[in-house]
């Protein structure tokens, strides 16, 4: 069955490495980032707001689950934000089941 979370990043501009610890992620899991550009509606709790597509590319690319590494497993990916401002972005983080062939050509 998939899992997935969600997260705010706030101010992102140009290459940005993340890491995020996800419990039901390991090395072997299959992971999909989806990104896109997130407009805070207001207020000063929680991520009021929603998803929309600004004028920024806003992509993810080199995804790389991990197992436990003191935190639980996860995965580390760079997140791109092609602005001339900072701008905030939403990612979402889905893990399927693990991947059950790697095949080396």
């Amino acid at each position: 069955m998939a899992h997935s979370t969600r997260l705010i990043l706030r101010g992102v501009q140009g290459r940005v490495r993340h890491n995020q610890n996800f419990a039901p992620i390991r090395q072997n899991s299959a992971v999909i980032i989806t990104a896109c550009q997130f407009h805070f509606a207001g207020g000063i709790f929680g991520a009021a707001g929603r998803p929309f597509l600004g004028d920024a590319n806003v992509f993810v690319t080199n995804i790389g689950p991990h197992d436990s590494e003191g935190g639980g497993g996860g995965v580390e990916f760079h997140i791109h934000a092609e602005s001339p401002t900072p701008i905030d972005v939403m990612v979402t983080i889905t893990v399927l089941e693990d991947v059950e062939n790697t095949t080396v050509l």
